[in-house]
Formats: structure tokens, C-alpha cells, sequence
């Protein structure tokens, strides 16, 4: 609590808390797509290219073979591109909504809703990020499948190819999909942890140490009118 105190360490986690969702989405999924990338290549080969393999088995040996350890990474920046926003948004923008639906929407506090209604609100919020998360990422997802199909391409061609109406082309059913798939996820992840009775932190709370920080100018200014 001292270093708290000297630091404003509660302070500053309360203030910059969407920074921080920011940086540790953003850290956990770069690291993330080193290890994804090899497998969405062939999965999006299998996905776009007519006679191709039909099983990662068979389609990893290939595209080693025609292309070396380039074929399965160079996707990565524009991989990199949509799924480093997408997580981002899907974790700070998640995080965000459930504060404000309770905070304007949901007519009682968190602690005196059941959990029938806090499940609920989580599903609202999942979507709500969700939406968000398939606009953020959309050209760059248009970009990596682009690539994918085409082994010769390079992400400047792919994206001029497309053109700017090309790379937002199927927007509206992906945040169908992708809204409700956020969703799902957040609304499953925190009925699990309800039904194993695992702790659910409620929302942020500003530190009363910061209210009366905020506070103190207001009374300062009252005392001064008197």
C-alpha cells in the first residue's frame, strides 16, 4: 500500500485500465500468430483453392515442399493486422461495455443482480465487441485470404486486387458471425466460472483515494464562493 501511495499505482491502473487491455491483448496475440500463421495458410488454401489437399497432414508436407518455411509465414504482417485489433477490441471494448451497461443501463449494481442477469449483460457486452471486433479486422482478413490464394501475391498487389470496396465485401454476415461467436465465448467463459463458484471480479471501481482528489477542487472552489 505504501508504493501504491507513493506511485498512485490504484490510481493510475483505475485511469489508464483501457491502455493496459490494449497492451496485453495486443502482447498475447502477436505472440500468438507466430504459432497460428502455418496453420491458417493451409487452412485458407484448402478453403479457396479449387483441387487442393483437403487435410492439414497433406497440406503442410506441400506447401514445405513448393515453398519453403515463406509459404507458411508470409501471411503473417497482414494476419498480424486482423487478429492484433480484433483481440484488442475484443478484450478492452468487452471490458468497457460491461462497465457502462451497468453503469447506464442496467438499474441496479452489479452486486444486486442474479446471476441470470450478470450472465446476461455478458452476453451483450460479447456481442457488442464482437461487432466491433469484425469491423476492425475485416480488410485485413480479406487481405490474408487474398494472399493465401494466391501464392505468387505480395500484400501491396492483394490489396490493390481487391480495391477498397473488395476488401470490406462480406462485412455484414461476418459480424453476424463474429458478434455471436464473441459472444458465446464470453457468455460460456463466465458460466463456467459460475458454475465452479471461480471469482468474477466486478467492474473498476475509481479508488476512493482519486475521488477525493477530483473532489477537492470543487470544495476548494465552494469555499472560495463563500
Amino acid at each position: 500500500s505504501g508504493i501504491n501511495a507513493e506511485y498512485g499505482g490504484e490510481e493510475n491502473a483505475y485511469l489508464y485500465r483501457t491502455s493496459m487491455y490494449l497492451a496485453a491483448s495486443a502482447s498475447a496475440e502477436f505472440f500468438a500468430d507466430i504459432f497460428l500463421c502455418p496453420m491458417e495458410s493451409v487452412k485458407v488454401r484448402i478453403q479457396t483453392t479449387p483441387g487442393w489437399e483437403t487435410t492439414l497432414r497433406t497440406g503442410a508436407p506441400r506447401i514445405w515442399r513448393e515453398e519453403g518455411i515463406n509459404g507458411f509465414y508470409k501471411g503473417l504482417s497482414p494476419l498480424w493486422a486482423r487478429q492484433i485489433p480484433y483481440t484488442m477490441m475484443k478484450f478492452a471494448c468487452f471490458e468497457r461495455t460491461v462497465e457502462l451497461l451497468y453503469k447506464y443501463v442496467v438499474p441496479k449494481p452489479r452486486s444486486d443482480c442474479n446471476k441470470a442477469e450478470q450472465l446476461m449483460v455478458t452476453f451483450v457486452a460479447g456481442y457488442i465487441a464482437g461487432v466491433f471486433c469484425a469491423i476492425v479486422s475485416h480488410p485485413a482478413d480479406s487481405i490474408v485470404s487474398k494472399l493465401n490464394a494466391n501464392p505468387g501475391g505480395g500484400v501491396v498487389s492483394a490489396a490493390k486486387e481487391l480495391g477498397f470496396a473488395g476488401m470490406w465485401k462480406g462485412l455484414g454476415p461476418r459480424i453476424i458471425m463474429i458478434g455471436t461467436l464473441t459472444a458465446l465465448q464470453w457468455f460460456i467463459y463466465d458460466s463456467v466460472k459460475v458454475a465452479f463458484r471461480l471469482p468474477r471480479p466486478p467492474p473498476p471501481e475509481m479508488p476512493e483515494s482519486l475521488k477525493r482528489k477530483l473532489a477537492a477542487p470543487s470544495n476548494r472552489t465552494i469555499g472560495l464562493r463563500t
